[in-house]
């Protein structure tokens, strides 16, 4: 399993545009993908489920993977969430 620990900085936390990069990226890997905030676990590849969550800003999140490709796609994923401008 590879995990990212992320702070959100983003002023308005994460909200559909960024959300729904997050899910594209997560769905170009055969890997389970998580993100979990708050004691709670979502599938990144969900926008319902990342929606859910209701991440706002100054939250602690975390992205994980597990499978074949879980390395590279944890890494993707950081990279496009600090892309996006959502945080560090």
């Amino acid at each position: 399993m590879e995990q990212k620990n992320m702070k959100i900085t983003a002023s308005e936390g994460v909200h559909a545009r960024p959300a729904t990069s997050l899910v594209q990226v997560a769905g170009q890997y055969k890997s389970d993908v998580t993100l979990e905030y708050n004691g709670k676990s979502v599938n990144l590849k969900s926008i319902m489920g990342v929606m859910s969550l209701g991440i706002p800003s100054g939250a602690e999140i975390a992205f994980s993977a597990e499978g074949e490709d879980e390395k590279e796609a944890v890494k993707a994923i950081a990279e496009k969430a600090k892309e996006e401008g959502l945080g560090e």
